[in-house]
């Protein structure tokens, strides 16, 4: 397993050094570039500065180097210049939002802890509903539970989200008043009465897109469940007289969890990216309506870096469940 893992961690730099190029690329030749951000009234000899001082006037193979240079970028600590020469701070320059002026680094560092926590919170509760439900739904297959579970499945992958966010939104928070309309981005959790607020405010934007991932994942669930309990060795322990408790939970589920763990892990890199339509919807300042906004500033180092950070996202995690196929079922050995 070890040599497996690091053979696939070596294979993933060229991998990912080749995605890179094609996102800088991309974004980099797509109509329109930052010198029409600038006003027209703005003198010709002022334009030239401010676009010297965004970088966009140096060949584009130095622009794509001092991009992923960023990445690995290290804060210079107290005294560096006197160690190593004021060169080095000068030379890992960070690269700068078009649209903050600030380090892009610092805009998603900021960002991230409320995409972690609205989006990561719906992620983890749609898995938590889909995986018993898929269970429950295989068992019991042709059942009025399996039937339910396949209707709101069905809701949840035909409704999109802009539709069921805005219908959560007339119904509990305009309709009964239950909850808050828009995300108070700017609320401190210092005790139980703003703990509870944060838990109202979380409600909405959870409950739609728990419904999506739930409606996708228990699905999976069920349909890996069904194929499982039809094998020879579930009927095998079940003649050597367990209980239907230890074959279903501990024999057929193991089984099953294989498949799902790629569809788990495969979503989990859109925690980070976060669900874009639910985040402008419910304005939560993540890291989804940075890229939003961020597109329509035509901030291209911001729209870049993104697109990188969801690439090596899910270059790791398809790691990650490779590994994870191996812990789940002992037949499977990379080594």
């Amino acid at each position: 397993m070890l040599t497996f893992t690091l053979r696939r961690l070596l294979l993933a730099i060229p991998t990912l050094l080749l995605i890179s190029l094609v996102i800088f690329f991309l974004v980099d030749l797509a109509p329109g570039s930052p010198a029409s951000e600038i006003p027209l009234t703005v003198p010709a000899e002022v334009r030239v500065k401010i676009l010297e001082a965004m970088g966009v006037n140096q060949p584009v193979y130095v622009r794509y180097a001092l991009w992923l240079k960023q990445f690995f970028y290290v804060e210079p600590l107290t005294g560096i210049d006197a160690i190593f020469g004021s060169h080095y701070a000068e030379g890992m320059q960070r690269i700068i939002s078009y649209q903050t002026r600030s380090p892009v680094f610092d805009v998603i560092v900021q960002r991230l802890p409320q995409t972690l926590t609205v989006i990561g919170t719906a992620y983890l509760v749609g898995i938590l509903i889909a995986v018993p439900i898929g269970i429950y739904s295989a068992y019991r297959q042709y059942s009025i539970f399996d039937q339910l579970g396949t209707l709101l499945a069905m809701i949840g992958f035909s409704v999109p989200t802009f539709f069921s966010g805005t219908l959560f939104i007339i119904i509990f928070a305009v309709g009964f008043g239950w909850f808050p309309t828009k995300y108070d981005t700017t609320l401190n959790v210092t005790d139980w009465e703003t703990f509870w607020q944060q838990v109202r405010q979380m409600t909405l934007p959870v409950m739609t897109l728990g419904l999506a991932n739930a409606a996708a994942i228990s699905r999976y669930m069920r349909s890996s469940m069904l194929e499982n309990m039809g094998q020879d060795y579930v009927r095998t322990a079940r003649a050597k007289g367990m209980s239907e408790r230890t074959v279903v939970l501990k024999h057929v589920l193991r089984n099953s969890m294989i498949p799902v763990v790629t569809v788990i892990a495969l979503g989990i890199p859109s925690i980070f990216g976060g669900a874009i339509i639910t985040e402008n919807l419910f304005g939560v300042s993540g890291i989804g309506s940075a890229l939003i906004g961020a597109i329509h500033a035509n901030d291209l180092p911001m729209v870049q870096t993104l697109a990188f950070i969801f690439a090596i996202l899910i270059v790791l995690f398809n790691l990650i469940a490779d590994v994870l196929y191996g812990l789940l079922d002992p037949r499977i050995r990379y080594d």
